[in-house]
C-alpha cells in the first residue's frame, strides 16, 4: 500500500443560501454537464458562498489529522467530500485505500433493521466477506458494548448504541482511512475512552486517521497534526499547540487572519507565549522540558506549578508533583521573562502517557496557564520507579 494515503489539492466547495435558487443552479449545471460543457464555477454566483476553499494537504499512513473549526466553518463539508458522498467544486481528491467514516449519527444503517442486519451489511459495502464478518461479528459485539440489543431494530437505539455500534463496526474492518466526527462526543466518557484507545491501535497499523473534535485535550492528546477551518479559509499547521492556540483565539476578540501567532494563553494582564516543548518520544529516565515566555502587566506571587503523567494503558501508574511539595515558591513578575519547567528522571518504560502542566494563581482560583500533550516512551529494560516526579523550574 502506498505512503501516502489522501492527497486533497486545493479542494473548494460551495453552498447557495436559498433552497429555491439552489435547486435552479444544479438544474443548470446538471444540463451543463450532459453538453459536455464545464460548469465549474470559480466565482460566487447570487446567494452563494464558500464552504470550503482551496484547501490542500496530504494523511500519510499512520498519522491523525486534527479538524478543528467553529460550528458551521466546513468540517463535515470537508469530510463528505472526502468520503465521496459530495463533489468539490474546483480541485482535486485522491483516495487510496479503504476508508470507513463516521460522519453523522446512525449514518449507513437502515433504521429498521436490527443491529445484528446492520453489522453485516455495513461490513459487506466494506468489502468483507460473509466468512470474514462472521470472525468479526463477536469482538464487534463485544466492542459496542449492546449484547442484548443487538437483534433490536436500530430505530429503537439510543443516539448512544447508535455510536457505539457505528464505531464498533468502522474500527474492525480494518479500514486504511477512518474519518470521526464529533459523534463520539455522544457517547459516555466509558466509551470515549475504549474508542481513542482503539484510535490508538488503529494508527500503530497504519491506518491514517482523521479526527473532528471541539475538545481540544481529544485535539492534543491524539492528533500530529491539524487544519483550522474558519469562514471557508483553512490554515495547516505541524505544530497541533499553535493550532489549538489559533482556535481558542475565535472565542476571544483575536481573530485569525494570517495563520500563526506567537500568543499561546494566558489572560488580560498576562501572556504565554513562544512556547516549545519536547521531547515527546522518550526513553525511560529521560527528562522533559517546556519552554516559553510571557509578558505580564502585573505580578503574580506565589504561582502554583503542577505537573502530572497518567499512564495510558495502565491507570493505576499515576506520576505527580508540585512546587508545594518542594516548598518552593514561583513569582511570576511584571515585564517580559523566560520561564522553564523541566521535569526530570520519568520513569516509564514502553508505554504511553499523558503529560498535563498547569499554572496556578491565587491559590488555585485562577488558572493562568494550561497543557497536556501525549509522551510516547520507547521499550527498555527498565523497572518503573517511585509515583513521584522531580520537577524543577526557572525564571529569568
Amino acid at each position: 500500500m502506498p505512503d501516502t494515503l489522501i492527497i486533497a489539492d486545493k479542494v473548494s466547495k460551495k453552498f447557495c443560501r436559498t433552497l429555491k435558487r439552489s435547486l435552479w443552479y444544479g438544474v443548470r449545471d446538471l444540463g451543463s454537464e450532459l453538453i459536455g460543457r464545464n460548469n465549474s464555477h470559480k466565482d460566487l454566483r447570487k446567494k452563494e458562498f464558500w464552504a470550503i476553499k482551496n484547501v490542500s494537504f496530504e494523511l500519510k499512513r499512520g498519522e491523525t489529522l486534527g479538524l478543528i473549526g467553529c460550528n458551521g466553518a466546513g468540517k463535515t463539508t470537508l469530510l463528505r467530500m472526502l468520503n465521496g458522498l459530495i463533489k468539490p467544486d474546483t480541485g482535486r481528491i485522491e483516495v487510496r485505500g479503504r476508508m470507513q467514516a463516521l460522519i453523522a449519527l446512525g449514518a449507513g444503517f437502515n433504521p429498521i433493521l436490527t443491529g445484528r442486519e446492520n453489522v453485516y451489511i455495513n461490513a459487506s459495502v466494506l468489502g468483507l466477506s460473509k466468512l470474514e464478518i462472521n470472525r468479526k461479528f463477536k469482538d464487534i459485539v463485544d466492542f459496542s458494548e449492546i449484547q442484548e440489543f443487538i437483534d433490536t431494530p436500530v430505530q429503537n437505539y439510543s443516539s448512544g448504541m447508535r455510536v457505539r455500534l457505528g464505531f464498533a463496526v468502522a474500527a474492525h474492518v480494518n479500514p486504511d482511512i477512518l474519518l470521526v466526527d464529533e459523534v463520539l462526543a455522544v457517547g459516555d466518557w466509558g466509551f470515549q475512552r475504549k474508542c481513542f484507545n482503539k484510535v490508538g491501535e488503529l494508527r500503530e497499523k497504519g491506518t491514517g486517521i482523521i479526527l473532528v473534535s471541539h475538545s481540544m485535550q481529544v485535539i492534543s492528546t491524539f492528533t500530529d497534526k491539524a487544519i483550522l477551518l474558519n469562514k471557508g479559509n483553512h490554515f495547516y499547521f505541524d505544530n497541533v499547540a499553535m493550532a489549538i492556540n489559533e482556535y481558542n483565539k475565535l472565542f476571544s476578540k483575536g481573530k485569525v487572519e494570517s495563520g500563526i501567532t506567537k500568543i499561546c494563553q494566558g489572560n488580560d494582564k498576562i501572556k504565554f507565549y513562544d512556547v516549545n516543548i519536547g521531547p515527546t518520544r522518550m526513553h525511560p529516565g529521560d527528562s522533559f522540558s517546556l519552554r516559553m515566555r510571557f509578558s505580564s502587566s502585573i505580578d503574580y506571587d506565589d504561582v502554583q506549578v503542577d505537573t502530572k503523567i497518567m499512564c495510558g494503558n495502565e491507570p493505576d501508574i499515576y506520576f505527580q508533583a508540585t512546587n508545594k511539595a518542594y516548598d518552593k515558591r514561583l513569582d511570576l513578575k511584571r515585564g517580559d521573562h523566560k520561564f522553564e519547567i523541566k521535569v526530570e528522571n520519568i520513569q516509564i518504560n514502553n508505554n504511553n502517557a499523558l503529560l498535563s502542566i498547569s499554572l496556578w494563581a491565587r491559590k488555585r482560583a485562577e488558572v493562568l496557564f494550561w497543557w497536556r500533550i501525549r509522551l510516547d516512551f520507547s521499550p527498555m529494560n527498565y523497572s518503573v520507579g517511585k509515583n513521584a516526579l522531580n520537577m524543577i523550574y526557572q525564571v529569568d
